[in-house]
């Protein structure tokens, strides 16, 4: 398959043409325990019934109608957005690449309202994924991502985590931004500390940079918090947020603190798709359901599957970390992560590498119990399979 699509993904042989919560099955019957979820996105699992039946409403209502004009969902979607976050303002588009695109160009344009027009660096750090459009890549730290498509945007300076004395190096030299993940994701499920997260406030308060949190990843609930740095008390001038937000459609936002609600002005950016009805639409049954509750059942079932992962590192020695909270969760395995994620394959669990020694385990929101306990006894089986060399 696929002779007409760029190859630009190591895709697996599977068709998979169907799904019910957090279960996915192939074009010839066979199921697998989905503990990937889209790579973070696919929040209310599959065939969700409420999603189902709020997205066929709208499609028989309006689909699209730009954003020269209102429509009824944009609004109640970013005031819920705003009351989530303590933040205040929401620009829509619809990826975390170009979240995080409009972000830096809301942080640059800030400075030069304030005519402060040189501040146009950036600091980010090591590990750090934010996209692969010419912006976000800039300041996503690995080499080999950005040195093919260079050059990229100039100015950037790249800060090991936990590394306080680096941090306030870098601010010092003034940058328009600096922007972080709170819990690195593609970099290898790292959580930043708490004490990290609030030193980087207090830095970007002192020299009047503007502070990104990148969580596209970690947002919308997926760390038992509706941002992961709502745990450590932080938080941002901006956030990127994405994936799992309209629980599988496209959508992307950046929310941003009162004093850059107007930085942006009419022409000085948009987006086509932004904020349309039908990914409105499922925003709405996503937040509504973390309000009902939903975000109870990460907690819990993140609580789950850490205590199990925890015991499994206990078992086996070669896994040399649990990382992670809530549902966002990975085993360090060095030299083995490969070979681990082959394994759960075969068994039918989907999970992905991540840094390259990081089994990551990023499953559904609605995914129960008994299935979280099936999981973990499939990641067991799978451990004990692992070559001794």
């Amino acid at each position: 398959m696929g002779e007409h699509v760029m190859p630009t993904y190591h895709r697996a042989d599977e068709v998979f043409v169907a799904g019910d919560g957090a279960v996915l099955r192939t074009a010839e019957g066979r199921e697998f325990l989905d503990f990937l979820g889209g790579i973070a996105v696919s929040a209310l699992g599959h065939a969700h019934p409420v999603l189902v039946e709020a997205l066929r409403d709208q499609v028989g209502r309006a689909l699209h109608v730009s954003n020269l004009y209102h429509h009824p969902l944009a609004e109640p979607v970013a005031a819920m957005l705003a009351e989530a976050t303590g933040l205040d303002t929401v620009f829509f588009c619809n990826s975390g690449a170009e979240a995080v695109e409009t972000a830096l160009k809301i942080a640059r344009k800030h400075h030069h309202l304030r005519g402060e027009a040189g501040r146009t660096g950036f600091a980010a750090l090591c590990g750090g994924f934010h996209g692969r459009t010419a912006g976000a890549l800039s300041v996503t730290h690995k080499p080999e991502y950005r040195a093919p498509f260079g050059p990229l945007l100039e100015g950037v300076t790249f800060v090991q985590p936990e590394d306080s004395i680096g941090l306030e190096t870098a601010l010092a030299q003034r940058p328009a931004a600096l922007i972080l993940e709170p819990i690195q994701g593609e970099g290898g499920i790292r959580a930043l500390s708490a004490d990290f997260l609030r030193l980087a406030r207090a830095a970007c308060d002192a020299t009047g940079t503007v502070l990104i949190h990148d969580e596209v990843q970690s947002g919308c609930g997926r760390t038992g918090t509706f941002l992961a740095a709502q745990a450590a008390g932080v938080q941002p001038d901006l956030v990127t947020l994405a994936k799992p937000l309209a629980a599988g459609l496209p959508i992307g936002v950046v929310v941003a603190r009162p004093e850059l609600r107007r930085v942006l002005a009419p022409g000085d950016h948009g987006s086509t798709f932004g904020g349309g009805p039908l990914a409105c639409r499922a925003a709405l049954v996503l937040l509504q359901a973390l309000r009902d509750g939903l975000l109870d059942d990460v907690r819990a079932r993140g609580a789950q599957l850490q205590r199990g992962l925890t015991g499994l590192a206990a078992e086996f020695d070669a896994i040399t970390e649990v990382r992670g909270r809530g549902l966002m969760l990975g085993l360090q395995i060095p030299n083995k992560a490969a070979e681990l994620h082959g394994a759960l394959h075969a068994r039918g669990l989907l999970a992905n590498c991540t840094a390259g020694d990081v089994v990551r385990f990023l499953p559904p929101f609605v995914i129960s119990e008994a299935q979280v306990a099936t999981g973990l006894d499939r990641i067991h089986d799978a451990l004990t399979t692992l070559s001794d060399d």
